[in-house]
């Protein structure tokens, strides 16, 4: 069986690039597609497969300025020539679906989130750009979201990481999917015995606009309590700004220490809106609580008052009081520990390859996995 894999663009190792990580695994002979690839940024598990560019990678500067060619990237989708492949699977959150599979190829869709940008997060969007941008945006994204929803048509099954995911689907598209969860390496992370923990509480993520970071700044400045911030972004020199003495920004920081402070932490602070979210995940396998808002992905992996906390609102007010009340739960870190393995790779690669085996026969998928 020959395999396509079509990712929007590999120019970093995110939740999206981990998910593709495992599909590299399950299928080692498949083909990459992509806008844009950056090597230097990629894993030698995704490097060893064969990756092609479409003519986005070849254009001025398309390795850090990739997104200003997005109006390009439904015409470079359909230039690609994907003839002579059994199976096709296009990893979606930027343009990736809108390939053009040869009949009879199945074509499934492992949908991370339709296009933020065009849809659920467009006003956020466009609030944060300039007067060019916005000049630019409306049109832009009316073309855009025309042919997102006319590509929907060219995938045969949809699958959605997270029941969130699946509702956008389901009012963009108007097509059902099913949900598999992303695959989370539970297993690189363990919880330290209580006398090791230490008196902070963790932020981790990318530090941009829509995750919040803000918030939890503000709320610590507050409260007086500790708060540690590891992750780089656009808003890493203003966070480091409006931080008081007790909050420390520590930028983008190598596993280790990611692990080190994950496992020692009072609890992770988590004020943005995600569409799955591994962080929290990755936080519980170390056996600490989550404190997270009560939208999103956090929603499908937090269970409230036994490995974590909701705050329902975001605002610095909502933050102080879920602490508040969290300082009151009694916690055990074996439950966060037994709830985050429920989310393992295993358990994503077993549900994949269910899913694939019934979309394109049996026969074909165990003559691969063999």
């Amino acid at each position: 069986m020959r395999v396509a894999i079509v990712h929007y663009w590999l120019v970093g190792m995110r939740g999206g690039e981990k998910v593709l990580e495992s599909l590299c695994r399950m299928f080692p002979q498949a083909d990459i597609y992509t806008h844009v690839y950056d090597p230097a940024a990629i894993s030698n598990t995704i490097k060893k497969h064969k990756i092609q560019t479409t003519f986005i990678g070849r254009l001025p500067l398309a390795k850090t300025m990739y997104k200003r060619y997005l109006p390009l990237m439904p015409i470079a989708l359909e230039q690609l020539d994907l003839s002579g492949y059994d199976l096709v699977i296009s990893s979606e959150s930027g343009p990736a679906k809108g390939i053009i599979p040869t009949s009879p190829a199945v074509h499934i869709c492992y949908c991370h989130s339709p296009m933020r940008y065009i849809w659920n997060m467009y006003n956020k969007y466009y609030e944060s750009s300039g007067l060019v941008t916005r000049m630019m945006m409306p049109p832009m994204a009316h073309y855009l979201r025309t042919w997102d929803v006319a590509t929907s048509n060219r995938v045969d099954g949809f699958i959605a990481n997270s029941s969130t995911v699946a509702h956008r689907i389901k009012s963009y598209y108007r097509r059902d999917s099913e949900v598999i969860h992303p695959p989370v390496d539970t297993q690189a992370f363990s919880p330290v015995p209580r006398r090791e923990l230490e008196d902070y509480y963790l932020m981790v993520g990318e530090l941009v606009g829509y995750k919040r970071p803000d918030l939890a700044v503000e709320a610590f400045n507050r409260l007086g309590a500790k708060l540690v911030v590891i992750g780089g972004g656009e808003m890493l020199n203003h966070l480091r700004k409006i931080a008081g003495p007790n909050v420390t920004i520590l930028g983008a920081q190598p596993f280790d220490v990611l692990k080190h402070h994950y496992a020692r932490c009072k609890a992770l602070i988590f004020p943005g809106e995600e569409d799955f979210g591994i962080v929290p995940l990755e936080a519980m396998a170390s056996g600490r609580p989550v404190i997270a808002y009560g939208r999103g992905g956090a929603t499908e992996t937090v269970v409230p008052h036994k490995t974590g906390m909701f705050f329902e609102e975001q605002t610095v007010e909502a933050i102080i009081g879920a602490v508040e009340r969290w300082q009151k739960v009694d916690f055990d870190p074996d439950d966060a520990v037994f709830r985050a393995a429920q989310f393992r790779t295993d358990v994503f690669v077993d549900r994949f390859s269910a899913y694939v085996s019934k979309a394109i026969g049996g026969s074909l998928f165990l003559a691969q996995a063999s």
